[in-house]
């Protein structure tokens, strides 16, 4: 006999089956008459459990009774049978799954977007008639193929405007395979994916389970479409599956040999049932089970009430383009629009979760009448937040938040959702400084006043730039020495030198330190805002006074120099200075060379400016470099042809 016997978690009624057995009940509580068109559910327990309490089963509107109640099955009908059921004066109860609605009101758009109408399931389905019975002219295909040879038959059909649906308890297989036949085909097709996330769900777990499994039983009533398709399923990854109406259909004999044995349900299998199964299976391999319960407390279970404010734990089973749906286990469509999954705006769904996910949230609304329920993970993540901000105040942690707003009296902050108002006094920022620099900044700050009542929350961020900086300060000084350098920030500038920040410490730089060039001004070479690298001349611990400085022999014009350039080199030099003796050049900026007069031309001239200008750019041979004294010898002479007055010029020079 079987060691193993392993339960899916999926099994048994979904939400929108619960719903419908539950809208039975209390219709028989509330007294009077009470039907159902076709059978409730197609499980023939549940019909009979129904039946014992004075239910009837109706097989077309026609037979209704005025004032009688008249439960519309999960499954849906169509709109013509809806008004013939409302010309019966029959008190009407819709327990059409909230799905299957949707499905309603998608292909029901069709004509008026000149659509043909294209169905996914099987044609005698009741969830299907009622489809096609709100749409005009709807073709309905049970398998791929059908609907390749339908589009082969007439290739003016694959350009046809189309609006395609699925029955809600078909397979993935046969849906994606429907899909991309149309994608590949048709020119002009609108997809709409109406697989029922719940039952996706149960069919990958039986998948799961059939793999892992030496045999399957499915539990369920044979005429369920649902349960039908999970045998079908099962059997393609397990060669020994049985699919049992109930307990007493079970034959031991058949897992003899089997070490574990999966057991899973179609939607419209009460649990009571599948725990019968289990029960039988177990006692057999001696594995505890719990207590037998009767079907309404069964059914207590599966039909939970929810309320406003209750905090909730479901699965995700979709994540679409403007809500989250999640199975709460409940008779209930349950979904979270996407403005209240978080209170964080950067924050998508897609990336925080997948499907299968476990998340919680609060009950925000509950329509019992359409079987939904809205859900907000955002104000469970506030309540948390409120929590966790007044418990701040005491301890005083530092919490940190992003700037969303400046208004007149300061900066509003928002901190795990919750709006912090800042005064300007406590933003860090210097009084008449512009606070909009800190926008969308994420900053880091402490809670000091909290009034949860009137939703107000005050918090500093000076204090804690203040400790900060204070501790930065005690590292620099204890580690900082003479030579060390650092990545620093100008904070400001004066007519004698540059403060840099250099991690908490002010140091400044002199002017002299700045640059190699004779400069007026510290803003000749630097702005406030900007990242220098700058190194320790001279510091004073008990004064605590920094000297800085900028200049390195990296950037001093002559080391440049020397790098770059060489006695024989031709460069473009600017003339800066006329001299009667000759020309003064710039080679590069902090570099000056000499042109003598008699360098200047291959004639004998007068004074320097009868052949140059100051600002004149012009080309010039390096002859001679002094090291000790950092002088240069240009000539402009030793580039140019010698001419016959050239050389009587060299003659007198001699």
């Amino acid at each position: 006999m079987a060691r193993n016997v392993i339960v899916a978690e999926t099994a048994g009624f979904c939400f929108g089956v619960s719903r419908a057995v539950e809208l039975v009940e209390q219709a028989v509580k509330a007294g009077g008459r009470v039907a159902t068109l076709g059978p409730i559910i197609h499980n023939r327990h549940v019909v009979a459990h129904f039946e014992a309490l004075g239910v009837r089963e109706l097989s077309s509107p026609e037979q209704a009774q005025a004032g009688e109640c008249v439960v519309i099955r999960s499954h849906g009908v169509s709109r013509a049978e809806y008004e013939r059921l409302q010309a019966t004066g029959a008190c009407i109860v819709d327990a059409t799954c909230p799905f299957v609605k949707k499905i309603h009101k998608i292909i029901s758009e069709a004509a008026k977007n000149g659509q043909q109408p294209v169905i996914i399931g099987t044609r005698t389905h009741p969830e299907v008639l009622a489809i096609a019975g709100w749409c005009e002219h709807p073709v309905i295909f049970e398998t791929p193929e059908e609907l390749q040879n339908w589009l082969d038959a007439d290739e003016n059909r694959k350009n046809l405007p189309m609006r395609m649906v699925c029955q809600t308890t078909s397979t993935q297989i046969l849906w994606k395979t429907c899909c991309e036949i149309a994608k590949k085909v048709c020119t002009n097709c609108e997809i709409f994916d109406t697989i029922c996330k719940a039952t996706e769900m149960r069919q990958k777990e039986a998948t799961a389970l059939a793999q892992r499994s030496d045999a399957m039983v499915v539990v369920g009533d044979a005429r369920s479409s649902n349960t039908g398709r999970l045998a079908m399923i099962c059997k393609q990854y397990c060669s020994s599956v049985s699919l049992v109406d109930h307990a007493e259909e079970l034959d031991l004999h058949l897992f003899r040999n089997a070490n574990t044995v999966g057991i899973t349900a179609g939607a419209s299998t009460p649990a009571w049932i599948i725990k019968e199964v289990n029960k039988k299976m177990s006692e057999d391999i001696k594995v505890e089970t719990a207590m037998e319960e009767n079907f309404a407390e069964l059914l207590e279970q599966s039909l939970k009430t929810l309320n406003n404010g209750d905090k909730v734990t479901g699965t995700v089973m979709a994540i679409g383009s403007t809500e989250i749906e999640l199975d709460l286990g409940t008779k209930h469509t349950a979904y979270i629009p996407l403005d209240d999954f978080s209170s964080d705006p950067n924050v998508k769904p897609e990336d925080a979760v997948k499907v299968g996910d476990q998340i919680e949230a609060i009950v925000v609304h509950v329509n019992d009448g359409e079987g939904v329920v809205r859900l907000s993970r955002k104000r469970l993540e506030a309540g948390k937040a409120w929590e966790e901000i007044e418990a701040a105040v005491e301890s005083k942690e530092v919490l940190e938040g992003v700037v969303t707003e400046e208004n007149k009296g300061g900066l509003v902050v928002n901190v795990k959702g919750i709006r912090v108002f800042v005064p300007a006094s406590q933003s860090g920022v210097a009084k008449g400084g512009d606070l909009s620099e800190l926008l969308k900044k994420t900053v880091q700050l402490r809670i000091t006043e909290v009034n949860r009542a009137r939703r107000r929350v005050v918090g500093s961020i000076r204090s804690v730039a203040a400790e900060q900086r204070k501790a930065a300060q005690e590292k620099i000084w204890s580690e900082i020495e003479v030579g060390k350098q650092y990545h620093g920030t100008v904070k400001s500038l004066t007519s004698y030198g540059a403060f840099v920040d250099i991690g908490g410490v002010d140091g400044m730089v002199h002017v002299s330190e700045l640059s190699w060039n004779r400069i007026k001004n510290p803003a000749e070479v630097v702005k406030v805002g900007d990242e220098i690298d700058v190194y320790v001349i001279a510091l004073d611990p008990e004064k605590r006074k920094i000297s800085l400085g900028y200049k390195t022999d990296a950037t001093n014009p002559w080391t440049i120099f020397n790098n770059e350039y060489k006695v024989g080199d031709v460069v473009t030099v600017k003339i800066v200075k006329l001299m009667s003796f000759g020309a003064f050049a710039e080679i590069i900026p902090g570099v000056d060379g000499l042109i003598h007069i008699s360098q200047i031309a291959d004639r004998r001239i007068g004074k320097p400016e009868d052949v140059l200008s100051e600002g004149q750019e012009v080309e010039a041979k390096i002859i001679d470099i002094d090291e000790e004294h950092k002088r240069i010898s240009l000539s402009i002479r030793a580039l140019l042809a010698p001419s016959a007055d050239g050389e009587a010029a060299d003659e007198d020079a001699e």
